[in-house]
C-alpha cells in the first residue's frame, strides 16, 4: 500500500528521513500518525523510527536535543521544527508493568514493531508513503479490529495501561476488540492497579470524549477494568447502563467528570472525594461542583438569574447539555437569554466597592463591608435594585443601620 497524498506533517519531515537514509540507515514514520492517515483522520505530530543509533543521528544533524537518549530518542531541530527520532529497540523486564527495565538498540524494524501494543499501531511508512505491514494491521484497520501484536498476556504484562488504551481506541475509532485480546484484558485486569491513576484518568477521559463511547465503555465494564479504577466498584449498575445508552457528546475533562459524577449521583464532599481519588485538578473539582449546582437547579425547576450568574454562561451551558440526558427540559437558548439579561456579569461590575461603602457610610473595614457587597450584588442580579451608585449607597445605608 502506498499513500500518495501525504499530510503536510509528513511532507515537512521527509527531508529528515532522506538525510537519515542518505547516511546509510533506515527511517520510517510509525505509530498513530500512520494509522490515522490511513483512516483519513487528522494527525498532530509524527514519530520517526530509525536503525541509526542516537550517536549516529547526532552525527548526521547539527542541531539535536537528547529528549530520551537512554531509550533511543533524540529530537532533531530543523527550520524551527522538532522531530523526535527513536532507534529501533527491544525491551525486557517490566517489573512495574509500565516501563521496561532494559532497552536494547537493534537494527531490525521487525524487532522494533514486535514490541508495540496493537497491530493497527505497528504500521510503518517510508518517506515516499509506502506502508510496511508486518502484523496484518491493514486488515485489522479494514475490519475495525483492535488486536494485540503477538500474545495479549505478554503485551499487557509489559504495559498494563495498554488495556485501557484498547477500550479507549474502541470508543474513539468505532472498533471492536478482538476476542483473544478481550480475554487477555479480562484475565489481566487487576494489573491496572499497578498503573498511576493519572495515566488511567487520561485514557478514560479520551474514551468518554470519543464518538463511540459505548464501544469502549462496554468492554471497560465487562472485562472488570472498572473495578481496578479509583472508587468505581460500587457503580457497576450505572456504568453498565451507560455502556448501553447514547450519552451526550463530551468535549473536555470537566464535562467528562461532571457527567460521570452526576450519573452516579455524587454531590458535595462525596463528589470532591471521588475526583480527588482520580487526581483531577482543583479547577476541575470546582467546575464540576458548580455544574452540578446548575443541573440540580434545572432538574428541580429552580433555575434563576442567580444560578446562572454564579456559574457563568460557559458552565451553565455545559450543565444544560448534560441535563438533557437526565431528562431536564431547559434549552440552551433559555440559558443564553437569562445570561444576556443579567445587569452585571461579576461583582466588579457593581457601581460601588468596599472603599466607597467605608467612605460614604462611615463604617470601619471588616465583615460588614463584605456582607453589604454580597447583599447589593444579589439585589442587582435579581433586578430588585438598579446598578447605580446613589441607589446602592442608599440601600446599603439602610442595611447598615439595621445591622446596628
Amino acid at each position: 500500500m502506498i499513500i500518495k497524498n501525504l499530510p503536510i506533517e509528513f511532507e515537512e519531515a521527509r527531508p529528515i528521513m532522506r538525510a537519515i537514509e542518505d547516511a546509510g540507515y533506515e527511517a520510517y514514520f510509525v505509530g498513530g500518525s500512520v494509522r490515522d492517515t490511513i483512516l483519513g483522520h487528522a494527525i498532530h505530530d509524527v514519530d520517526i523510527a530509525t536503525s541509526a543509533y542516537p550517536e549516529e543521528i547526532k552525527k548526521i544533524f547539527n542541531h539535536t536535543v537528547d529528549t530520551g537518549i537512554e531509550h533511543g530518542t533524540v529530537m532533531i531541530l530543523d527550520h524551527g521544527e522538532g522531530y523526535e527520532t527513536t532507534t529501533f529497540r527491544t525491551e525486557s523486564g517490566y517489573q512495574d508493568f509500565r516501563r521496561p527495565d532494559e532497552v536494547t538498540f537493534v537494527r531490525s524494524l521487525k524487532e522494533d514493531l514486535k514490541r508495540r501494543d496493537f497491530t493497527i499501531n505497528a504500521l510503518a511508512m517510508r518517506e515516499n508513503g509506502e506502508v510496511i505491514d508486518l502484523f496484518n494491521g491493514l486488515d485489522d484497520l479494514d475490519n475495525h479490529i483492535i488486536r494485540t501484536v503477538g500474545e495479549a498476556y505478554e503485551r499487557f504484562h509489559e504495559d498494563a495501561l495498554r488495556m485501557m488504551r484498547a477500550v479507549r481506541f474502541a470508543g474513539q475509532l468505532n472498533f471492536k476488540i478482538e476476542q483473544k485480546t478481550l480475554l487477555g484484558i479480562t484475565e489481566n485486569a487487576s494489573l491496572l492497579e499497578k498503573i498511576a491513576v493519572e495515566r488511567i484518568r487520561v485514557e478514560l477521559e479520551k474514551l468518554c470524549m470519543g464518538q463511540y463511547v459505548q464501544l469502549g465503555m462496554k468492554p471497560f465494564v465487562t472485562t472488570k477494568l472498572y473495578q481496578y479504577c479509583p472508587e468505581m466498584i460500587p457503580y457497576y449498575d450505572v456504568l453498565s447502563r451507560l455502556s448501553n445508552t447514547s450519552i451526550p457528546e463530551l468535549k473536555s475533562d470537566t464535562e467528562v467528570w461532571s457527567f460521570i459524577t452526576y450519573a452516579i449521583e455524587l454531590n458535595g464532599s462525596d463528589c470532591s472525594h471521588f475526583l480527588k481519588a482520580w487526581k483531577t485538578s482543583n479547577q476541575v473539582i470546582s467546575d464540576v461542583l458548580t455544574i452540578h449546582d446548575v443541573i440540580n437547579a434545572i432538574m428541580t425547576n429552580k433555575l434563576d438569574e442567580m444560578v446562572i450568574y454564579q456559574a457563568g454562561l460557559e458552565r451553565s451551558l455545559v450543565a444544560q447539555k448534560l441535563s438533557v440526558f437526565f431528562e431536564g427540559n431547559v434549552t440552551a437558548n433559555v440559558i443564553k437569554e437569562i445570561a444576556a439579561a443579567l445587569p452585571i456579569k461579576s461583582k466588579s461590575d457593581l457601581k460601588v466597592d468596599g472603599g466607597q461603602l467605608i467612605k460614604q457610610l462611615g463604617i470601619k473595614p471588616g465583615p460588614l463591608v463584605g456582607k453589604l457587597l454580597v447583599i447589593l450584588e444579589n439585589q442587582v442580579v435579581r433586578g430588585i435594585l438598579t446598578n447605580d451608585e446613589a441607589t446602592l449607597i442608599k440601600f446599603a445605608t439602610q442595611i447598615a443601620a439595621e445591622e446596628g
